[in-house]
């Protein structure tokens, strides 16, 4: 409670502070106020454990300057990386642990300055490409964005403003060094209504903030690993205890990302013309566009948008629910492992793994994260089995049972990832027999069964059709 009551005072100050940071015109002075505040925030937070942060970033801005473009990314990733697992592992080696905030600044940090290396190799691509066309033709060919140049250009103070600058230096959400300029130098965030989009994000806050609260008291996660809770509460009771700490777990995280998203709205950083049909993480999808069509129209804040919580709550699958959380991160993890691991066979596996690892060392993370692809399969068995061509009633029932076992997927992986620890999550399992593990096991059993049965059944109904087909010729 002492680190949230920390976290919600600095996002407060990060909120307000936007009203006066976007007044500022001049970009450098803009760059110089945005870094300043965004240095005391991450002092204020880590103390002296700021300096693996400045040395993360004079190792990454070296390389990302220095290296050869072809394979800056890599190795920024492969040191970024390691250095996160060093980082988490300090208490290991006999030194003091850094504040759990500071983990957070050191986690966005660490997409920050990989993505912006993946930024740099895919402006370099582009640029060879480009060079290539014209010596190749006569004829006109695409020209470098103004963006991609400056990814070319970067220099040490480039990168230091960005990977320091206030907005989304505490915890996110992840923007681009592309938003980060667009943010600095276009003048969209004196035409957006930063105010009112701020506040429409505010009003729902306080419903999450106090259901967190109120079922946070009710059923505490620490009853969870008490003597009481595995000697005198029946089975039932826990197993379905999973369902109040997600729920718990999910008020917490929709209250923490919406605030974060308020620090960026208010400062006007994402804020694109809605014809731009901006996309989370990415930015916008349309840049080609005249200044006549920037005339009254209206602006919207998706860059930034980390999470939907409506349709996280209301969607049918888990597999869908999965698009609508932590967007922004999710849009790096597609972009720079998705697309670019080389095995097509492995790159969903990869890709959960190195989210776990983003997440931390604790063993709850590996079992959440990189159980969610043994569940997809069972889900998306069942969809094309028996909701896929349903109908009317029968479709919405149908859905109905999809939605709670969506729910039950998340809350019995995710009381993993709360437990954090080998011992606690086994205890707990094994308290309630590995009743999800076994019924995931039993349904895809159950479900691979009937596809074969149906597919067999099709193939005798579609000879025996063509045998009645040949006796009527």
């Amino acid at each position: 409670m002492k680190d949230d009551i920390i976290y919600l005072v600095l996002l407060a100050s990060c909120i307000g502070s936007g009203q006066i940071y976007r007044k500022f015109t001049d970009p450098e002075q803009k760059k110089l106020i945005g870094t300043g505040f965004g240095l005391l925030v991450v002092l204020s937070v880590s103390g002296f454990h700021m300096l693996h942060m400045l040395f993360c970033y004079l190792v990454s801005a070296l390389l990302i300057i220095y290296a050869s473009r072809k394979i800056c990314h890599l190795v920024c990733f492969g040191f970024m990386f390691g250095y996160l697992f060093f980082f988490r592992s300090l208490s290991l080696l006999g030194y003091d642990s850094p504040p759990g905030h500071t983990n957070m600044i050191q986690m966005i940090l660490t997409l920050k300055l990989v993505g912006l290396a993946f930024e740099v190799n895919n402006a370099y691509t582009k640029g060879k490409t480009i060079d290539e066309s014209k010596k190749a033709s006569n004829e006109s060919v695409a020209v470098m964005s103004n963006s991609d140049s400056a990814l070319l250009k970067l220099d040490m103070l480039d990168i230091f403003h960005y990977s320091f600058n206030y907005v989304g230096v505490l915890t996110g959400p992840y923007i681009t060094f592309k938003t980060y300029r667009d943010a600095i130098y276009l003048p969209f965030s004196g035409k957006a209504d930063c105010l009112g989009a701020t506040i429409e994000k505010l009003k729902v806050i306080p419903l999450y903030a106090g259901l967190f609260l109120l079922v946070s008291y009710i059923w505490p996660l620490g009853y969870a690993t008490s003597e009481e809770f595995y000697e005198d509460r029946s089975f039932f009771y826990r197993l379905m205890y999973v369902w109040p700490t997600f729920f718990i777990f999910r008020m917490r995280i929709y209250t923490g990302i919406l605030l974060s998203e308020c620090v960026c709205t208010m400062a006007g950083v994402g804020a694109y013309p809605k014809l731009c049909a901006s996309k989370p993480g990415h930015g916008p999808s349309k840049e080609e566009y005249s200044v006549d069509e920037l005339t009254g129209v209206e602006y919207d804040f998706e860059t930034v948008r980390n999470i939907d919580v409506i349709n996280t709550e209301r969607c049918w699958t888990f597999r869908e629910a999965m698009k609508y959380w932590n967007m922004c991160v999710q849009y790096w993890m597609a972009m720079y492992v998705y697309k670019r691991f080389p095995s097509k066979k492995y790159r969903t596996l990869a890709t959960l793994a190195v989210s776990a690892i983003w997440h931390g060392v604790y063993a709850g993370y590996y079992f959440c994260i990189c159980g969610a692809p043994f569940y997809l399969p069972i889900e998306d068995l069942y969809v094309k089995l028996f909701i896929k061509d349903a109908t009317g009633q029968k479709r919405t029932v149908l859905n109905v049972l999809c939605w709670i076992s969506k729910f039950f997927a998340f809350s019995y992986l995710g009381i993993a990832f709360l437990l954090l620890t080998v011992d606690k999550i086994w205890y707990y399992y094994s308290s309630v027999y590995h009743f999800g593990y076994v019924l995931w096991i039993v349904l895809y059993g159950a479900g691979v069964l009937i596809a074969k049965q149906r597919k067999a059944k099709a193939k005798k109904e579609a000879k025996l059709a063509q045998q009645e087909t040949s006796k009527q010729d």
